[in-house]
């Protein structure tokens, strides 16, 4: 089964593999999605417990989540998300493994139905105070 149809997989197979990739997920959620599914909240919350364990069993691991509260710097109605996640994978060929498989895509549904718009931003670390705690 193909994953989700903006997936960026040429991008993502062209780069070198340096070892972890952090995955920056911008979400804008819908109002109310189709019968039967709620809020795009409760639809993401679905896609969320069906996805946590691919990402674990693929090596990868959520280090934040969290709601922003508006736009600090930038233009507000350009930059209007509501939920921020940051997840860990080993490898970018880890995360395009989970994102093509059958099981993702039947988790990518809830995903489909709650959310309006999701830029995942691919991200390499240049410093993390984490590694100094």
């Amino acid at each position: 089964m193909a994953g989700p149809q903006e997936l960026n997989d040429t991008l993502l197979r062209s780069l070198p593999e340096t070892g972890p990739v952090v995955m920056v997920n911008l979400v804008r959620l819908r109002e109310q999605v189709a019968e039967g599914w709620g809020s795009g909240w409760e639809a993401y919350l679905s896609y969320s417990r069906a996805a946590m364990p691919l990402i674990k069993a693929c090596g990868g691991t959520v280090l934040w989540a969290g709601k922003p509260e508006g736009v600090a710097f930038g233009v507000p109605d350009a930059n209007r998300w509501d939920y921020v996640v940051l997840v860990q994978y080993p490898s970018r060929a880890a995360f395009l493994g989970m994102m093509g498989s059958a099981a993702y895509a039947r988790a990518n549904e809830f995903r489909e139905a709650g959310v309006d718009e999701h830029v995942i931003l691919a991200a390499t670390e240049t410093y993390s105070k984490l590694k100094q705690i």
